[in-house]
């Protein structure tokens, strides 16, 4: 079973959703697409077959030895709450005629000692983890999810992430929709951003200490090499940022941060460093704390003859201060007097 994407490409009369892409995700995997809310519902909506794409194709290589082919978590988890979770359960089985065990799925979601427990008495979380044991219970050979740790408590994410290696031993495909790239890189194998500038994937690796030796045993020396990406960690793993992609930059109490989309990512850089990197790429220091990509800036404001602002044309509308020596600065740059 694999899900695959044919230079898939979607319009909505003349405004671009996303231009064509191609992408598999085969058994065994998790995928992960970081995009905005538009992108994912017309995803989910393609997948589930309410719309169709403008260009490209969709195919699901099935198994006939599985025709449950796709299941759907969604961000909004629609369960009967007067059931209670052993009876929510048994309603999906005999829905979807499936043959797997809800003591099994009750155990994987760590939810046995609350079999009885009502569903409107759950927690948020708690009713999560009902909704993806409802998906368990369907046992579909592509797992389609939608924010799936979204507001979940520390625990259940846990259990959730052990439920996606359940799902990789199991040769499931696992395809996840999100925009939190923190949750993306946290869950998958492989993440992706899919926007109107297209698919493209976010370069990743687990933070483990690593030394290469050569022939003899010794260690080998490495040459230093000039990278252009910026490096920011996500809990164990380290994410490999483009410099176009960077809004703006922040220190906050001696810590570096990436605002990247309306999130921040922790950076082991100082300012001063990252504003020596990133010069070339169009970065200036507007203010002592703040680094901004100046082709993130829609506009200068003057709020008095000493106070200055600039305002982004990202998701926030981000505004961030402009020092009096950095505007005399600024304008020299652009050319004004």
């Amino acid at each position: 079973m694999t899900l695959e994407f044919v230079n898939a490409e979607k319009r909505i009369h003349d405004s671009l959703i996303f231009p064509s892409f191609n992408l598999t995700v085969n058994k065994g995997q998790v995928v992960a697409v970081y995009s905005s809310v538009n992108v994912r519902e017309q995803l989910i909506h393609l997948l589930l077959g309410k719309t169709l794409l403008s260009h490209g194709e969709i195919r699901l290589d099935e198994n006939p030895k599985q025709p449950n082919s796709a299941g759907f978590l969604f961000l909004h988890h629609g369960l009967y709450e007067r059931l209670s979770i052993a009876e929510m359960l048994q309603f999906t089985k005999r829905l979807h005629s499936s043959k797997t065990s809800a003591d099994d799925i009750l155990r994987l979601v760590q939810l046995d000692g609350k079999r009885s427990v009502k569903i409107n008495q759950l927690s948020f979380s708690e009713k999560k983890r009902v909704q993806l044991a409802c998906l368990l219970i369907q046992d579909p050979a592509i797992f389609v999810l939608e924010e799936p740790d979204q507001n979940m408590d520390l625990e259940s994410k846990r259990i959730f992430l052990s439920i996606l290696q359940h799902l990789r031993e199991a040769g499931k495909v696992v395809f996840i929709l999100t925009g939190n790239l923190e949750s993306a890189v946290t869950s998958a194998d492989t993440v992706f951003q899919l926007d109107d500038n297209g698919l493209r994937s976010i370069q990743m690796k687990a933070d483990e200490d690593e030394e290469t030796a050569d022939s003899t045993g010794t260690l080998a020396s490495t040459q230093p090499v000039r990278f252009e990406k910026i490096p920011t960690k996500v809990n164990e793993k380290i994410v490999l940022f483009n410099p176009p992609e960077i809004d703006y930059i922040e220190s906050n109490e001696g810590q570096t941060f990436l605002h990247i989309k309306g999130e921040s990512f922790p950076c082991v850089f100082t300012l001063t460093e990252l504003e020596e990197r990133l010069l070339p790429f169009g970065f200036f220091r507007c203010h002592r704390s703040y680094i901004v990509n100046l082709q993130k800036v829609r506009e200068v404001v003057t709020w008095t003859r000493n106070s200055y602002s600039l305002v982004l044309e990202d998701i926030s509308k981000s505004t961030i201060p402009l020092s009096k020596s950095k505007m005399v600065e600024l304008k020299e740059m652009l050319g004004l007097k």
